[in-house]
């Protein structure tokens, strides 16, 4: 048995110095690392602070401001800017305008994306292709879109697709966009967002679908369950709540950031008959050149979105397990 001896001074030395050279290589490592890092995140972070981050901070110093014309506060108010957008009629206005529009896109688009993943999921053959035929006008431009639906579609001209259409039965030609009543506008502007978003949707719902067991199914079948709307109502639809919350969340958020398909198709003096918040908000600060009651709207918008999302999300559940 070996005793125990005190090390001496040279072993002593060499284990500093093996030390001491560890340390160095842990601190190169990390350094290399972090560089590594700073590397990759640095742009985005970059990015993120500089047209993320500093306008969402100034924009509420403007809210608070005075700011015509310009972009520095030329005088505080406090909430004056948001008291005299909540007096406005046409702010208030546009937010009626929201919720007509979303009374009519958010169960249509909810029942078009669940259908088209019903008919995609029950497919046997070439469901990718049919996936991506329908998630192809997704990548479309709003603003393209609107040009077609605007001056192809239903243009109110004779030539237009749907005037023509109705020629076929001898019907009279419309004026689509620009006649207040009957508010035919509803349906272009309904239409394009419809073709627009409905294939996002399905999506989620085709991925929801997927991940149903299949033995629930054939132990339903087993017990005398029929195919169709009896196993859609007991075992699809309860399985696809996540999936259902998910879509109705994202199309509220969506409504309310209606933009481009209403101001590319009502522009030219007709927005004012369907004119949603953020097009109000967009002409008060760059056609009024009024920094500071725009800046002030669109955080009362910015928290209207996150007050509704939370309170839906909680009152439907989300996230809790199935």
């Amino acid at each position: 048995m070996k005793s125990l001896s005190t090390p001496s001074q040279p072993e002593i030395i060499s284990l500093r110095n093996d030390t001491k050279a560890s340390r160095q290589r842990i601190k190169q490592q990390n350094r290399k690392a972090a560089l590594v890092f700073w590397c990759f995140a640095g742009p985005l972070i970059l990015g993120l602070t500089v047209f993320f981050y500093i306008p969402i901070i100034w924009a509420v110093v403007l809210s608070f401001a005075n700011a015509r014309a310009t972009l520095t506060p030329t005088g505080f108010v406090g909430f004056q800017n948001y008291i005299d957008m909540f007096k406005d009629s046409a702010f208030t206005s546009s937010l009626g305008t929201f919720l007509l529009f979303a009374l009519f896109i958010v169960p249509t688009t909810f029942a078009a994306s669940l259908g088209m993943a019903l008919l995609v999921n029950s497919v046997k053959k070439a469901q990718g292709f049919f996936r991506s035929v329908f998630f192809l006008p997704t990548a479309c431009s709003y603003v393209l879109a609107s040009a077609v639906w605007r001056m192809g579609i239903f243009s109110g001209t004779d030539s237009g697709l749907a005037n023509t259409v109705l020629h076929l039965f001898h019907l009279n030609s419309f004026d689509w966009i620009t006649t207040p009543t009957p508010p035919w506008f509803w349906l272009v502007l309904v239409t394009v967002r419809l073709w627009l978003q409905v294939g996002i949707y399905m999506i989620i719902f085709v991925a929801g679908l997927q991940e149903i067991p299949r033995e629930l199914y054939e132990a339903s079948y087993v017990d005398g369950a029929k195919k169709g709307w009896e196993t859609f109502r007991a075992i699809t639809f309860p399985l696809l709540r996540n999936a259902s919350i998910s879509v109705l969340l994202l199309n509220i958020i969506a409504a309310f950031q209606a933009f481009d398909e209403f101001y590319n198709i009502m522009f030219g003096g007709n927005l004012s008959l369907a004119r949603p918040p953020l097009v109000y908000i967009y002409q008060v600060a760059m056609f009024n050149q009024d920094f500071g009651h725009g800046s002030a709207g669109a955080l009362i918008l910015t928290i209207i979105i996150i007050a509704f999302t939370l309170l839906q999300g909680r009152f439907l559940g989300f996230g809790k397990k199935d």
